[in-house]
């Protein structure tokens, strides 16, 4: 497997995915092909590659962190990982998205906390947090 032009999709796919969340309407079907279709292939695609490498990979584990980082140091672990984090950051971006939309949250003040959660995955979501708890705070509600 040529990992070095599945990580280009991927973070190509990745991108994408994050400017249709950030940009676009956020109707039940773009939802929808975000989370059933983009998310899900991510997780085939780690799972697949989890399957078939990562039980090869010398030294490889999860115990020790040197196991964590022989599995990181080959190509199928580096790519896996990464795989990993598109998935989950999507999730979360999505999770916050509807739950900003929910609160009425203005899409410009959703915005850097989509990028800080595309870029650095558990900031944006303590952003969030903070942004959330704030107004239920300022509204009255606890």
């Amino acid at each position: 497997m040529n990992f070095s032009h599945a990580f280009l999709i991927a973070n190509t796919l990745a991108l994408l995915s994050w400017l249709l969340l950030a940009f676009l309407p956020r109707y039940l079907v773009l939802l929808a092909g975000l989370r059933y279709g983009i998310i899900s292939a991510f997780a085939v695609v780690y799972t697949g590659v989890v399957a078939v490498f990562f039980f090869r990979i010398e030294g490889g584990g999860f115990n020790t962190l040197q196991e964590v980082k022989n599995l990181m140091a080959a190509d199928a672990g580096a790519f896996a990982g990464w795989v990993h984090y598109l998935a989950f950051d999507l999730f979360v971006g999505l999770w916050i998205a509807e739950n900003a939309d929910r609160i009425k949250l203005h899409r410009v003040l959703q915005f850097p906390i989509l990028f800080a959660t595309f870029m650095f995955g558990p900031l944006g979501l303590l952003l969030f947090y903070c942004v959330d708890t704030g107004l239920k705070r300022i509204g009255g509600k606890k």
